[in-house]
């Protein structure tokens, strides 16, 4: 019959060990080079409920012709009073509600824990629209890592680049803000790894700051107006249909925005929870075995040499429950000798 020995409060340590690796697929450093490739099937834009009204996911291959395409970001574009998108119904009482309102309305109560009554404002500035990067929960794992974001965009005209980075470093890792629904706040500012470049967090005249990144849900959000503004004055002359009941398309600009650019640098921070179990076994412990072949069919041990010098060998170690069900089974890289001049510790290390 088998012998149990109960762990004590001194035989159980838990550990967490952080781990930082690449949010893109294939372990690449920058998804630039790759491409940023949308889908024909999902990116559809002809009512103002097709998928596309809302949404373009962005792919690391392009999905349309390579099946092992996968998900990387989505892109959004929400608008407080509906603009830059079709109306789903042009009739009375219908005018301004349409998908870009709809997904403002959304990350509006998702941020602000759903308040309602809040509007995103950037650095004093409220702008009326917003782009949202959602990047995909796969890929970032428990967090995004702050101080590795890089991200560089470029208008249409291709005359003005702009890095954007958080700034997590500038502000010696302390966030902006906690927010009820997502967590840590930080801003987005023009720099790189985390590091403001100049002095203050305004760098687009009249249209307040860039953004913020919420790194616990993976999420960016970006100042529409800070975007559209003048190359002279900081932004890239994006140019966001803000035309209302109308199909803007306004997700496919920030698409083109981040091709232009040719950079997107983000990593993935993984929790890795471990409970360590050490399994003590002293001298006067597990020195016989239940094996057949130890014992004689009426209880004697088949040789007489193990009756006062027994001698087992330790192959594994079972952990079980209070009812004694069997949990978890760890092998040892090599048979460990014991007998009763013999102690032994054996660590069990539980990833989860």
């Amino acid at each position: 019959m088998a012998t149990f020995i109960s762990f004590q409060d001194g035989d159980r340590v838990d550990s967490i060990d952080r781990v930082f690796t690449s949010a893109w697929s294939d372990n690449t450093n920058d998804l630039a080079t790759l491409g940023f490739f949308s889908s024909s099937a999902q990116y559809v834009t002809t009512t103002s409920t097709s998928s596309g009204a809302f949404f373009m996911e962005i792919y690391h291959k392009n999905p349309d012709t390579d099946s092992t395409a996968e998900v990387q970001f989505s892109i959004a574009y929400g608008n407080r009073i509906g603009s830059g998108s079709l109306n789903y119904t042009h009739a009375a009482g219908g005018y301004g509600f349409s998908a870009a309102r709809s997904i403002y309305n959304q990350y509006r109560s998702l941020v602000f824990g759903g308040d309602e009554t809040q509007n995103f404002t950037f650095n004093g500035y409220t702008p009326d629209d917003i782009y949202v990067i959602n990047i995909n929960r796969a890929r970032y794992k428990n967090a995004l890592r702050m101080g590795n974001l890089n991200l560089t965009l470029s208008g249409s005209a291709g005359t003005r680049i702009l890095e954007l980075t958080d700034d997590s470093v500038t502000t010696s890792g302390s966030a902006n803000a906690i927010r009820a629904g997502v967590g840590r706040e930080f801003n987005i500012v023009s720099g790189s790894n985390g590091t403001r470049l100049g002095t203050n967090n305004t760098f687009v005249t009249n249209s307040g700051s860039y953004g913020y990144v919420y790194p616990d849900a993976g999420l960016i959000i970006l100042n529409a107006d800070a975007l559209d503004a003048d190359g002279v004055d900081g932004g890239i002359n994006l140019s966001t249909n803000v035309s209302s009941n109308t199909n803007g398309k306004n997700v496919l600009k920030l698409q083109d925005a981040f091709t232009g650019g040719n950079s997107f640098i983000l990593d993935g921070q993984e929790d890795i929870a471990s409970k360590f179990y050490f399994v003590r076994v002293k001298n006067q412990e597990f020195n016989y075995t239940t094996n057949d072949s130890f014992t004689q069919d009426d209880g004697t041990l088949s040789f007489d040499s193990m009756i006062d010098n027994p001698q087992t060998y330790i192959t594994t170690v079972g952990l079980y429950n209070d009812n004694q069900d069997l949990l978890a089974v760890a092998k040892l890289s090599q048979p460990l000798p014991k007998n009763f001049t013999k102690e032994a510790l054996v660590k069990v290390k539980l990833d989860y």
